[in-house]
């Protein structure tokens, strides 16, 4: 009689305590999440100062390059006659794109460091090698006694002439020629190399081009002749093949670095193989070739990590809410905010120690260094061993499932969906005969 009294004389709140905790463990996973937005921008901070050491550097060594062309630009006069009479000639120029063009390089990555942070520079030989035809100026502009056939340019284009690190030599037909440093005729050309060559207009000229470039990260080309062929090769083990046009052929990857080939028609680049004046196509659209993209970038996948942060966060929570239920033991909200900071602290650290030892040690020391804390604050709290190991192994399981998500790339969606799939069928019978409004007598209640 008297503790069906007590039932029935009990506050709402004392009623629904456990429900009423539910809820406020609930509220905490979300205040939670605003350190974790702290720790996001951090993240982008430090990936920014990367950026800016790697221009820095790319700065004093030399940027990304796009090498443009080879075209030839021959002057020509036309002349017209007003009404009084008078007649004006006019100096114009036609330039011409190659016939046929063949790239074949080789290029060789160096890390350079700076501060924490790793830049990867390169340096590369290339051989340009050609035809060009000037039967199509013959044929568009006609009168062949207006055509300056003799102060014909070679002209080629390049993103940052600091990277040459040789004198380039141009080979047209039987002679060899030095090219110079020219400024550039027109923005389609950041900057440009170009040579005086004797074009002859009843013949098909050959020509060939050593070029000796260094730069930063990325080597593209233009596919500038009718028929554009590129051949690369490289000890560089983690390109990424961008641009325009991928590689016709699947590349050649190993660990001891890749081998990839273009081939490219003039119908599908998108612009003509001659123009007047100062029409210049916008070559740069066209442009294609290889990144030497750094393995395992920590930044990137630390920001994958902190995404899953309300996963990790709301699953601890809730074994921490279970266990204080099931072992019948009060737990002051105090103890689970520092629950929470020991989660978030773990991205801190993450971040921190990846910036030196890489992503993977670094998650290893910061997850050990986490899930050992918990588990002996929890071994404090409720004074069993057996409950701290078995909260050891639920989080040691859940820091291990993460990790195996970070890994992944396109299967990450499928195994993340499944992962919380099961999850939440282990909750689930867990939690099935739990006495949330605790309404049940137990067997001692009923006796007395």
């Amino acid at each position: 009689m008297e503790q069906q009294f007590n039932q029935q004389t009990q506050s709402f709140f004392e009623k629904y305590k456990t429900l009423a905790k539910g809820f406020f463990v609930g509220f905490l996973v979300l205040i939670m999440l605003i350190p974790t937005a702290y720790i996001m921008v951090l993240i982008t901070e430090r990936a920014g100062r990367q950026q800016e050491v790697i221009k820095e550097v790319s700065s004093k060594w030399a940027t990304g390059q796009i090498i443009t062309g080879p075209m030839l630009t021959v002057p020509y006069y036309t002349s017209s006659t007003d009404k009084e009479g008078k007649t004006t000639r006019t100096k114009r120029t036609i330039h011409i794109l190659p016939d046929q063009l063949t790239i074949n390089g080789k290029v060789y990555p160096e890390i350079r460091h700076r501060s924490l942070y790793n830049v990867t520079v390169y340096r590369s030989s290339l051989e340009f090698s050609g035809q060009f035809d000037p039967e199509i100026i013959n044929k568009e502009l006609g009168d062949a006694d207006s055509i300056d056939w003799q102060k014909a340019s070679f002209i080629m284009g390049i993103d940052d002439s600091r990277g040459l690190e040789d004198e380039p030599v141009l080979t047209w037909g039987t002679e060899k020629k030095n090219m110079e440093t020219m400024m550039a005729a027109h923005e389609a050309l950041s900057e440009a190399l170009d040579a005086p060559v004797n074009v002859q207009p009843d013949k098909k000229t050959d020509f060939h081009i050593s070029l000796k470039v260094k730069g930063t990260g990325e080597l593209y080309f233009t596919p500038n002749g009718k028929t554009t062929t590129v051949n690369i090769n490289s000890p560089y083990a983690t390109p990424a093949f961008d641009g325009k046009y991928l590689p016709d052929r699947i590349p050649m990857l190993s660990d001891s670095g890749f081998s990839a080939s273009w081939k490219i028609l003039q119908a599908s680049r998108g612009y003509p193989q001659y123009w007047q004046d100062s029409a210049y196509p916008d070559f740069k659209k066209s442009a294609f070739g290889v990144k030497l993209i750094q393995q395992a970038d920590h930044y990137s996948k630390t920001e994958r990590s902190v995404k899953y942060a309300i996963l990790i966060i709301s699953l601890t929570f809730l074994v921490f809410f279970f266990l204080e239920v099931i072992q019948k033991r009060s737990v002051h909200p105090l103890q689970y905010i520092l629950v929470g900071i020991a989660l978030s602290i773990f991205y801190t650290l993450l971040l921190s120690i990846s910036e030196y030892t890489g992503f993977n040690t670094a998650y290893l020391v910061a997850a050990t260094a986490t899930v050992l804390l918990i588990t002996w604050y929890i071994k404090a709290i409720f004074g069993k061993m057996r409950v701290a190991a078995g909260f050891m192994a639920a989080l040691t399981t859940l820091y291990g499932y993460v990790f195996f998500l970070i890994q992944l790339k396109d299967y990450a969606l499928l195994f993340g969906s499944i992962g919380l799939f099961v999850i939440v069928a282990v909750i689930m019978y867990y939690s099935r005969r739990i006495d949330w409004y605790g309404v049940h007598k137990t067997g001692n209640d009923e006796k007395a």
